[in-house]
């Protein structure tokens, strides 16, 4: 994937915006599909039953096509934490207080505050895995998790720098021991390949503002085929049987739709941000996830080299996502460099103790030698 997406993003010329991983850029279909849906929202005597629901089915598909799995386990909701919430009151039920469910640390809240929570609820205890000094948060893990571990709750890679986790050797250490696995994908879903099919997380969860190229109000869940007959965190009418049939709401129905549409937030068929997500996802499924990463990893190829040169602390190469990564340095100076590169409109961000670059399809060239430039004069 040689070409440059540049104007499919409504970004400046002189902007270069390395912070996808905070919030990315929008596509400007998907913000011609948000207009849109204000407009309709304007004449609601045009909308017709069938969108209460066509728009989230569509978006299953996409999901099932783009990222893999079955388009039956993915649920629509409305944040990270609305996800990783919905797989912990789920798990609170069945977990002991001789049972630990095991963190990575320096996660970030949304994965990290529900399971608090089931602790103080249920009294078991939250096994937090300290950074390991080589990055190899594999081994780091994988030595955590023992006969007492009911919960592996991680992140593809790590939020703050990118180090990553080989999912496949988690998943069959946890199948030895029967503990659930649950992810929080938000820094990996859309940017680099997770096979979903052969990992087969319990749960698995991503926000919608970051690598999925969507509108605040959405976020991606994925349930495996086993835990699809839960409780849901909220009792949708959208969810149940018949629900298409508005003439007999009053006969309330308590079976619940097919897969995992149960978990699906309520009013999830807003006509405001599902379009919009629709329009991202042809658009990152036409690129590819693999073209993705590899596009963003010759990309970062680049300044991680410049960073390296200037006598940054990188993690190895071996330890690192392809889409983003954090540098390190003495921490009386972050703030300057921020300050400086912020300047000359190159916007990263600091996370943790790190400085994290996370860039997507829309950078130039331009973009790229002006990061460098400034890191030059640093």
């Amino acid at each position: 994937m040689n070409k440059n997406y540049r104007n499919l993003f409504d970004i400046p010329e002189d902007i270069a915006y390395f912070n996808v991983a905070g919030n990315s850029p929008q596509l400007k279909k998907s913000t011609e599909a948000l207009i849109n849906g204000v407009v309709e929202k304007a004449n609601p005597w045009n909308k017709k039953p069938s969108q209460f629901f066509d728009l989230a089915e569509k978006i299953r598909v996409l999901a099932s096509k783009t990222f893999g799995g079955k388009s039956q386990g993915y649920a629509i909701v409305p944040s990270a934490s609305y996800g990783i919430s919905t797989a912990a009151r789920i798990i609170e039920k069945t977990i002991k207080p001789n049972e630990n469910i095991i963190l990575m640390e320096e996660e970030f809240p949304s994965n990290v505050l529900p399971w608090r929570r089931v602790s103080k609820e249920t009294g078991a205890k939250i096994k937090t895995i300290q950074r390991p000094k080589d990055n190899n948060w594999t081994r780091a893990i994988l030595a955590g998790i023992t006969n007492e571990t009911k919960v592996t709750a991680i992140s593809p890679c790590h939020w703050t720098d990118g180090t990553i986790v080989d999912l496949h050797k988690i998943k069959l250490k946890c199948e030895q021991i029967n503990s659930l696995l649950v992810l929080d994908a938000t820094q990996m879903l859309g940017a680099s390949p997770i096979d979903i099919e052969k990992i087969d997380p319990d749960f698995l969860v991503a926000a919608g503002y970051k690598w999925l190229l969507s509108p605040y109000g959405f976020s991606l869940m994925y349930v495996s085929k086993r835990m699809r007959g839960e409780r849901p965190l909220e009792e949708s009418w959208l969810a149940r049987e018949n629900s298409e049939d508005f003439a007999n709401l009053i006969n309330y129905n308590d079976n619940y739709l097919p897969g995992a549409r149960r978990y699906d937030m309520g009013e999830k068929n807003t006509a405001t941000i599902l379009p919009a997500v629709i329009t991202a996802f042809e658009q990152i499924n036409e690129w590819g996830i693999k073209n993705i990463s590899n596009h963003l990893k010759a990309i970062n190829g680049q300044i991680i080299q410049k960073f390296e040169q200037k006598g940054f602390m990188v993690p190895a190469r071996k330890y690192l996502s392809t889409h983003m990564f954090g540098v390190y340095t003495e921490e009386d100076r972050i703030s300057g460099i921020i300050k400086n590169l912020t300047e000359n409109n190159v916007f990263i961000s600091r996370r943790g103790n790190a400085l994290r670059i996370s860039p997507h399809l829309h950078i130039t060239e331009r973009d790229i030698e002006t990061f460098i430039r400034c890191l030059d004069r640093i």
